[in-house]
């Protein structure tokens, strides 16, 4: 578990299902910046959250949740890249939630674990029409180093994925 000033990034239950559901992954606009499609029916959020838990054993992967009332918001995540780098996975919060400093709030909880997990270097990507998602890079102090181009399997959308780096 990891305590921010307004969140905790712990792992899924399955009881979350349903605020993940009706937060982030029934929210389309959520998904324009994924690769991963959001989940149109219940049912499927019910699976999602059956995956969501099995995925997270062993990596340092998390459910968002509010520290008030502690409703399932978002997920995130870190992975090691090679010897003493590691990148963000995904931050992701449900729409009803962008604008309050959540993002900032994850991403510099996600660095501090790296660098407790001895990173020496971290990596973050946007997609370069999140405007938001490249101004927190900025705000953090990140530097870019490449830019790929891509197209989304599920809808055959193009876009341009860039890739940064801060060194801890």
């Amino acid at each position: 578990m990891i305590e921010t000033k307004d969140l905790i990034l712990d792992k899924a239950k399955y009881d979350d299902w349903l605020p993940m559901y009706k937060n982030l992954w029934s929210r389309t606009e959520s998904f324009q910046y994924m690769v991963i499609e959001n989940s149109p029916g219940e049912g499927e959020a019910r699976s999602r959250m059956e995956r969501t838990i099995a995925f997270q054993q062993g990596r340092e992967s998390y459910l968002v949740y509010l520290r008030s009332g502690g409703e399932a918001i978002g997920f995130t995540g870190i992975a090691p890249l090679e010897d003493d780098t590691w990148e963000e996975t995904g931050i992701a919060i449900g729409p009803d939630f962008w604008g309050r400093g959540y993002g900032w709030q994850i991403l510099q909880a996600l660095i501090s674990r790296a660098k407790e997990l001895g990173a020496k270097e971290f990596h973050y990507s946007s997609w370069e029409e999140n405007l938001a998602s490249r101004a927190l890079a900025a705000k953090a102090g990140f530097r870019q180093y490449a830019e790929e181009r891509h197209v989304r399997e599920h809808d055959g959308r193009e876009y341009t994925l860039l890739k940064y780096r801060l060194l801890c």
